[in-house]
């Protein structure tokens, strides 16, 4: 069953946001593309977070981009975005979200962030996505989104630990790239850990495999 996964696709997230994702509105007309073709299955995730979140900096009086510790867990202060119920939160304009069959809500919990769209930050809390893909029989996911070195990275190899078949295709992926290296130490964690990155142009061909 061939699923495609759309992480965070969200305005705050592209050009215009605030926390935008260099170029990240440029994989829009490839998600174009892709929700109109044979997926079995379409799921979307979204940051989703309380207006009190503490990965928030301006709720510790801090700037963007220092580091604290919550809950014993290293977490980087991020721009305030995501904001439930705001602009900035809802999906990115420019594809057909009519096509999502399933919305998933990550980083709802105050208290922690939730980088993975299957598990907050400490793995304490499910967000539910593997129990509503292994209740399809979801066995190979690609996946593309925002970014490539947070969110992308993390929910790649929680699938591959949940027994998932993680495909990322590489042009639906774009990354923050704090350190200008971030993107490419992404991947290479990715495929170490048995994901499978494609290129867009392979995508059909390799939906016809079955999953390993």
């Amino acid at each position: 069953m061939n699923t495609l996964l759309l992480v965070d696709i969200q305005n705050d997230f592209i050009p215009g946001g605030t926390l935008p994702v260099k170029d990240g509105d440029r994989i829009i007309p490839l998600v174009k593309e892709m929700v109109w073709m044979p997926f079995d299955l379409i799921v979307a995730t979204k940051d989703w977070h309380p207006t009190t979140h503490a990965s928030f900096a301006d709720n510790h009086g801090q700037e963007p981009g220092k580091h604290i510790t919550l809950d014993g867990i290293d977490q980087i202060l991020w721009p305030r975005h995501c904001v439930q119920g705001t602009w900035g939160a809802e999906f990115a304009s420019g594809w057909d979200t009519t096509q999502v069959e399933k919305v998933v809500y990550k980083g709802t919990d105050p208290n922690i962030d939730s980088y993975s769209t299957f598990f907050d930050n400490a793995h304490l809390r499910s967000t539910g996505l593997e129990h509503y893909l292994k209740g399809k029989g979801v066995k190979k996911i690609f996946i593309v989104g925002l970014a490539t070195d947070y969110c992308v990275l993390f929910s790649v190899l929680d699938a591959i630990q949940l027994g998932f078949d993680p495909y990322v295709v590489l042009e639906g992926c774009k990354g923050v790239n704090i350190h200008p290296a971030d993107s490419e130490h992404a991947l290479e964690a990715m495929k170490k850990a048995g994901a499978h990155l494609i290129s867009f142009k392979d995508l059909s061909d390799v939906m016809k495999t079955k999953a390993i």
